[in-house]
């Protein structure tokens, strides 16, 4: 995904709260007992489909249980997601909420997709029309067309 700086006056905020994880209990859950999973279905839509939730969450299960750091792994989705939006935030914030708070930020992350209208679940088949949608909604208008 491409990086495309966005001046601060243009960033939104995120739909709900770092600790909003109990508004809906079936992410919170979800986050809480198999962060594997909802990781893996977070980078699949993420990807765009070129990877897939079950090896996504595998990389990540097998970075957190043999080093810890699987909060490295996923701090660049939620920098991805964040500029996908056009989010407030930092790359460094993303690493420091990964770092000590990673159940509330997989389940933010989560919540946010199904906020805009994604089947979380669904993987990106289920998932590529709503993408597509959003980015073409969030497609900068151009004055006066394209000239060469």
């Amino acid at each position: 995904m491409a990086s495309v700086a966005v001046p601060a006056h243009q960033l939104t905020n995120w739909s709900t709260g770092l600790f909003d994880c109990c508004s809906d209990m079936h992410s919170c859950c979800l986050t809480y007992w198999c962060p594997c999973v909802a990781f893996g279905r977070i980078s699949e839509i993420l990807d765009k489909g070129s990877s897939s939730c079950a090896g996504n969450g595998l990389v990540f299960f097998l970075l957190q249980s043999l080093t810890g750091f699987g909060c490295l792994y996923s701090c660049i989705y939620r920098d991805e997601l964040r500029k996908l939006f056009m989010l407030e935030g930092s790359t460094s914030e993303d690493c420091f909420v990964h770092c000590f708070c990673e159940p509330c930020a997989l389940c933010q992350e989560y919540r946010e997709l199904q906020n805009r209208g994604f089947d979380v679940s669904a993987g990106w088949d289920g998932n590529s029309h709503q993408y597509n949608q959003v980015v073409l909604a969030m497609a900068p208008v151009v004055e006066g067309g394209m000239k060469r």
